[in-house]
């Protein structure tokens, strides 16, 4: 392939060196075509198969070379050939010479440019795939284009060949006709400029802007057809601009921000205020591994010069102080805040009767409201996933929503506690219980944890969660429950066969799916499977109703439902004026084990599986001096970026405060800041985030130029 190339660049650079060498260029000048005019037509007149296919070959020499002269050709045409002939023969000539160009680009630069910019042109490719033809067409009916730098351009992108020839043979043709014309009427041409008057410009504009405002037309079109079988139910006037259905994260940041602009806007919720993350999931979680790593801490105060002691605690204590910090956050979430703000807020259950009509039963029992909105934001949330175990529903099961009631019964932890599930919320929970005090053994199917996470990743959370008494079995299989008396067994299958787990407890951390039922999206027909499909801008079938957070997927983070939110709500309330495609380029997450693990963009697994070209760069946490200083070296920082360059691909963050670094790499990518960047950016002394500056410096002592630094050793040996 090399050699190919090669031979293919020397063959184009002598051919563009002999074109100038031999100043062929004054050939093709419009007085020495006018010179030449006669003898020409004389020559086609005697020879004419001939003339035009050595003028043909001609043509597409000159344009699949990208040499100047096709426009003074296409003249050539029109006066040798007419209208007729000149055009035809011009069209195919111009058409299979923008090919030929279009397919020397891809051959010889495709590779080099999508290894250096593949994500980049990954988001054009997507966005050529499905507007590609349209927008080239546009191009070639707009002269003021270079027609060569259109083909070599497109050669760089995935368009097909065949869809670029067949668009060019096409776009090209009003220019042709144009030009081939002029050709016709030669003697009264004065320049190439001239041909281009306002009124022929005016005329190629209207001809290029025609597609869009005939796709214009057609999306108009299908919305119609999407709301025909509504037809005379849409309301003339409308009770809200904005109806909210959930209040978890994303339908929180909808009320509040179509609150702010000043809309009319409705947030409905049918259990409690703030959702999953303030009752069920981050807040109480995170409390109470705060609560698991003090536990921790005094087992092991010898390692800061403590005395080390059995912890003893009150777990019904714990479970009250989880309850406190729920109670603290409440207000930030609460319907009198959302009240304060402008939001009308509902408790009720909320079901869409038509694309407009929202009916609310309240939670109180009180009259069923019908609500008339123009737009509607479905923001329903998650529930945990039940495996469909044989016998589960006999011992009895937790889940990570059920878990906190449950426990805040109980004077002590679980004795002994089984956790079905390897992801984060598994991880989370196996750790924290068992430093406080319960037997925990955790099943995973998988052959390891974190499966989204890089081996090496996986594997030292899994050492950590040993070291804290978790019984981990990957690879076994969860088969059946089964209770005998006060007994209760989980039976697993893994490489030496089955086995029984006693347990007091049993956790489903398996996953959680959206909430789809109950809220008339069967009756829409709008289509719902693991979640709500909805478009880059958020908009399900019909454009009035949107989706964001946990339903919309594919993620399932609150900073997620967040920033979708702020999508959706914003299209609902302006759409009409200017759509936001959801920017989902680096989305960040974090597994609050102990080490952390924090993750952006690509880590090696996903590099290597898309075929992303990659360089490593680490820095482990045992050579700061802070964690060193902290007693917290366990951890490093890994960097992703492209061969050779510092543009970052992804990275990845484990230790203590992982998350907390996190953002620096999560704007590092966001704003495409290089790691010379992160080098050159003053960091405090001693703290965590240093780690990110001196991995920065991994990576350059690892590319500083041998040659340089030989040159600079001379240099000051030279200076002695």
């Amino acid at each position: 392939m090399r050699r190919s190339k090669l031979v293919l660049v020397l063959l184009l650079l002598a051919a563009i060196v002999l074109f100038f060498s031999l100043d062929a260029g004054r050939y093709l000048s419009l007085d020495a075509l006018r010179s030449a005019q006669a003898g020409l037509q004389a020559q086609v007149a005697a020879r004419p198969l001939a003339s035009a296919g050595l003028y043909f070959l001609l043509y597409v020499a000159v344009t699949g070379l990208s040499l100047p002269g096709a426009a003074l050709l296409t003249l050539a045409g029109g006066a040798l050939f007419g209208l007729l002939w000149g055009t035809l023969i011009v069209s195919f000539a111009s058409s299979l010479g923008a090919l030929l160009a279009f397919l020397i680009a891809r051959f010889l630069l495709q590779d080099a440019v999508q290894a250096r910019f593949g994500r980049r042109l990954g988001e054009i490719d997507a966005g050529l795939q499905r507007d590609g033809a349209l927008y080239l067409f546009t191009l070639r009916l707009v002269p003021l284009v270079p027609f060569f730098l259109v083909n070599l351009l497109m050669g760089l992108t995935r368009m097909r060949a065949l869809t670029f020839y067949a668009v060019s043979q096409l776009g090209m043709l009003p220019g042709t006709l144009v030009y081939v014309n002029a050709g016709t009427q030669l003697a009264s041409v004065e320049s190439l400029g001239g041909l281009l008057s306002v009124r022929v410009l005016g005329a190629f504009v209207l001809l290029a802007i025609f597609p869009w405002l005939a796709r214009a037309g057609l999306a108009a079109w299908r919305r119609r057809r999407v709301y025909a079988r509504w037809r005379g139910r849409k309301p003339r006037r409308f009770d809200r601009n904005l109806v909210v259905i959930g209040a978890g994260a994303a339908g929180l940041v909808s009320a509040y921000l179509a609150a702010a602009l000043k809309a009319k806007v409705t947030l409905v919720e049918s259990h409690k205020m703030g959702g999953d993350c303030l009752n069920y999931g981050c807040v109480p979680s995170k409390t109470l591994i705060r609560s698991a790593r003090l536990a921790h801490q005094m087992r092991h105060a010898g390692h800061w010069g403590g005395e080390a002691v059995a912890p003893t605690f009150s777990f019904a204590r714990v479970m009250a102080r989880v309850r406190e910090v729920i109670r603290a956050i409440e207000p930030h979430d609460s319907v009198a805040r959302y009240t304060g703000l402008g939001a009308d807020v509902v408790a009720g259950h909320a079901r869409l009767l038509d694309p407009w009509t929202v009916e609310i039963t309240p939670s109180d029992g009180g009259p069923v409201r019908r609500l008339a909105t123009r737009s509607v934001v479905i923001a329903a949330g998650a529930q945990p996933l039940v495996p469909p175990l044989p016998g589960l529903k006999e011992v009895g099961f937790l889940t990570s929503d059920t878990m906190w009631e449950a426990f805040e019964r109980l004077d002590a932890p679980p004795r002994r506690l089984a956790i079905l599930g390897g992801g984060p919320i598994g991880c989370e929970l196996a750790q924290a219980l068992a430093r406080l005090g319960s037997q925990v053994t955790q099943v995973e199917m998988a052959p390891r944890l974190l499966l989204r996470e890089d081996d090496e990743v996986s594997a030292l959370v899994r050492t950590a969660l040993e070291a804290d008494g978790v019984q981990v079995l990957t690879g076994h299989e969860a088969l059946r429950c089964e209770r005998q008396g006060d007994e209760k067994r989980l039976w697993v299958r893994g490489a030496a066969g089955e086995r029984a787990i006693e347990f007091d407890a049993l956790v489903c951390a398996v996953g959680r799916r959206a909430r789809l039922a109950g809220y008339g999206l069967e009756e829409l027909g709008i289509p719902a499977e693991r979640t709500v499909q909805a478009n880059e801008y958020l908009e399900t079938l019909y454009p009035n109703i949107y989706a964001a957070g946990d339903v919309a997927g594919p993620w399932q983070f609150t900073h997620t439902a967040a920033h979708q939110a702020w999508y959706a709500t914003v299209n609902a309330l302006f759409g009409s004026l200017r759509r936001f495609k959801v920017d989902a380029r680096v989305i960040p997450a974090v597994t609050f084990t102990d080490p952390e693990v924090a993750r952006v963009g690509l880590n090696e697994r996903e590099a290597r599986e898309q075929g992303v070209p990659f360089e490593v760069t680490r820095y482990a946490l045992g050579e700061l001096d802070r964690a060193i200083a902290e007693g917290e070296t366990q951890g490093f920082v890994k960097v992703l970026t492209v061969p050779g360059k510092d543009r970052i691909l992804g990275a990845t963050v484990v230790g203590a405060h992982a998350g907390e670094l996190l953002a620096e790499w999560v704007l590092a990518m966001k704003h495409g800041l290089g790691l010379n960047k992160v080098l050159g950016t003053l960091h405090a002394y001693p703290t965590f985030a240093e780690a990110n500056k001196y991995a920065a410096g991994e990576w350059r002592r690892a590319h500083q130029p041998a040659w340089a630094l030989r040159l600079l050793q001379r240099w000051h040996a030279w200076r002695l």
